[in-house]
């Protein structure tokens, strides 16, 4: 009966990890006498690392990152030093909040996209907006946005990005 009373509250709510598994966690709590403050947090923690790895895969997929190029099958022993030194900074992202630009160089085949395109993995896991896209086609989505007169509708659309 009971069961039949919560779960259309946390469908109005949209609270669907919630809704998923307040039952099991209810059980639980029972076997182990959980306080009515242990059992929120519980059904909280489980909702908050459901939105959590929602928006991780929704900012993925939003980013256009290739999926194959991580840090997993990466060489970083292939980094020169100077590279291997800064690469901390890069992945915790504090450049983005010194709005700071990342250009890199090297020879073709190198691995700067791959390094690149792994960077950008990780900022998503923390969290953070990413687009991979190349400069060709930034400047041309920009030169038709501009014929179109959409620019600003663009360049608003980009600025939901952090990187």
């Amino acid at each position: 009966m009971m069961n039949e009373q919560i779960a259309p509250f946390l469908k109005q709510l949209h609270m669907p990890a919630m809704r998923h598994c307040y039952e099991q966690i209810a059980e639980q709590a029972r076997s182990e006498s959980f306080s009515y403050e242990q059992y929120l947090l519980e059904l909280l923690k489980v909702e908050c690392e459901s939105r959590r790895q929602n928006r991780i895969a929704r900012n993925l997929r939003a980013s256009r990152l290739p999926p194959s190029k991580t840090f997993t099958n990466f060489d970083k022993k292939r980094l020169p030093a100077r590279v291997a030194t800064h690469l901390n900074v890069l992945t915790d992202g504090s450049f983005l909040n010194r709005s700071e630009n990342v250009l890199a160089f090297g020879n073709p085949g190198s691995g700067k996209t791959h390094l690149l395109c792994a960077i950008g993995h990780q900022l998503i896991e923390q969290g953070r907006r990413v687009l991979f896209i190349s400069c060709a086609q930034l400047v041309q989505d920009l030169l038709i946005a501009k014929k179109d007169l959409e620019m600003t509708k663009l360049l608003k659309k980009l600025s939901r990005f952090d990187a």
